[in-house]
């Protein structure tokens, strides 16, 4: 039986459930059903046409998906990668600042603010061949005597794609590992300067495993919204030259709203999630690692 204070809770917490199932667990229901049919936005009648597992058969012998998931993991590998050196270093420097700390804290912050939009568009002036400021200081330095195609060669657009997306996120890492190292209790580190031991022993040994489980969360954070690159990709690149740049979402969005194939593109979504829950599980085994390393149990 429910008493009255179950029943009480119960109906103050409806509101929220009722909200949940509409705008969160309904859709998944429906994009989930529909990844079994072979719905099209322009056959709206497809809906109610079962099929089972054909849309995930065909993905699985799709060599354009599988490309597109390669690249992800490029691009993933690469911008991680570079955001957690460039963070941790930006973060060094910004600790040892003895003058106007708070003032390099939030510049620091500055490229975190601007929509990924506009991070994209930026981009894409900087790095265009003819006008593009990137191209400009390179013929004018004399480096190079013609323009470089970096958003038509596809090894050249991967990494300016990269270079965009390591500007704009690179301060996630930077913020948090400076949270931990302003944190980091002072005991260790005078015991260490007594032992003797020098500046990259002392930050080898004792600074960096105790930032450690902030990494682990930067990492994790950062995973997540490259594994997901959209909006970056799409205004650089929009997926070319010739599908060459296309990232998992960029094609499943291609394939959802340009080929009007609903039903496959709900599929590949399905698949790409299982990308974003593997570097998520990841990544929180380093941490609870890590944790437990400094002794601190969750």
């Amino acid at each position: 039986m429910i008493d009255t204070k179950q029943k009480t809770t119960l109906l103050l917490l409806s509101p929220a459930i009722i909200v949940l199932v509409m705008v969160i667990l309904g859709p998944l229901i429906f994009s989930l059903y529909s990844s079994f049919t072979p719905f099209k936005l322009t056959r709206p009648d497809s809906i109610n046409q079962f099929i089972g597992f054909r849309n995930y058969v065909r993905i699985f012998g799709d060599e354009d998906f599988w490309a597109a998931f390669v690249r992800t993991i490029v691009v993933l590998t690469i911008a991680l990668n570079l955001e957690m050196l460039l963070g941790l270093g930006l973060a060094l420097l910004v600790n040892r600042a003895t003058m106007a700390q708070k003032t390099l804290r939030t510049i620091m912050m500055f490229p975190m603010m601007f929509s990924p939009i506009l991070v994209g568009f930026q981009f894409r002036f900087m790095f265009n061949d003819n006008i593009g400021v990137v191209n400009n200081a390179l013929q004018s330095l004399g480096i190079t005597q013609e323009a470089i195609p970096w958003l038509v060669d596809k090894y050249l657009a991967i990494f300016s794609i990269c270079v965009a997306e390591i500007w704009n996120s690179t301060s996630v890492f930077a913020i948090l590992i400076l949270a931990g190292l302003m944190s980091l209790p002072k005991d260790p580190l005078e015991a260490a300067e007594v032992d003797g031991c020098t500046k990259w022993q002392t930050f080898r040994h004792v600074t960096l495993p105790y930032l450690m489980p902030f990494l682990y969360i930067a990492m994790t954070i950062r995973s997540l919204d490259i594994a997901r690159a959209y909006d970056i990709v799409q205004i650089m690149t929009g997926g070319g030259p010739a599908q060459r740049t296309e990232l998992l979402w960029t094609m499943i969005a291609r394939t959802g709203y340009v080929d009007a194939k609903m039903g496959m593109a709900n599929a590949m979504s399905y698949v790409a999630i299982l990308l974003s829950i593997f570097f998520t599980v990841f990544f929180f085994r380093k941490l609870n690692q890590a944790r437990h390393q400094l002794g601190v149990g969750l």
